[in-house]
């Protein structure tokens, strides 16, 4: 295998990733951040939780999060619920209409590559992490801020305030 062999594979993986994303917005509406979000919400207990546990678990900046809550809660697939006792406190609700396109939207590239990733054994999970390693150095990404290590989803730029 030769080096232009290696560059053909990471661009079919990006134009997976980024035509997996056209599609999802193109389809249902919403971007795989929104989906990922609201998935997030169907699998917590009561399917809610706060901001601050959606970022943390998107490993995105407080500032996309409030966007894509926005634009959810704006097309009604989510809600905000002060705490009782304390309504300072936002929970972040899925609506039934947010569960009714969780069961429309297909399973996403991310959660594929997840399955499949758990039926590795150690040894090969640490060859592919550090191939990507490698390929990360090569290709001099810097991971120096939240945003620069978002879970897979092909142009999540499009989850910033005003690009919808």
């Amino acid at each position: 295998m030769d080096y232009k062999d290696i560059l053909i594979k990471v661009r079919r993986i990006v134009r997976s990733i980024n035509l997996e994303s056209k599609k999802v917005q193109k389809d249902f509406g919403v971007s795989i951040p929104q989906i990922l979000c609201l998935e997030y919400l169907k699998g917590s207990p009561g399917y809610q939780a706060t901001q601050r546990s959606i970022r943390d678990h998107l490993n995105l900046n407080s500032s996309t999060v409030t966007g894509i809550i926005g634009r959810l809660e704006k097309k009604g697939y989510l809600a905000r619920l002060p705490k009782s006792g304390d309504k300072r406190v936002m929970h972040i609700t899925l609506t039934s209409s947010g569960d009714a396109l969780l069961e429309r939207t297909p399973d996403l590239l991310q959660q594929r590559l997840n399955e499949k990733l758990k039926g590795l054994s150690a040894d090969e999970l640490v060859k592919v992490g550090s191939a990507l390693d490698l390929l990360i150095e090569m290709l001099e990404i810097e991971s120096t801020s939240v945003d620069e290590m978002p879970l897979i989803t092909g142009d999540f730029e499009t989850d910033h305030p005003g690009d919808h």
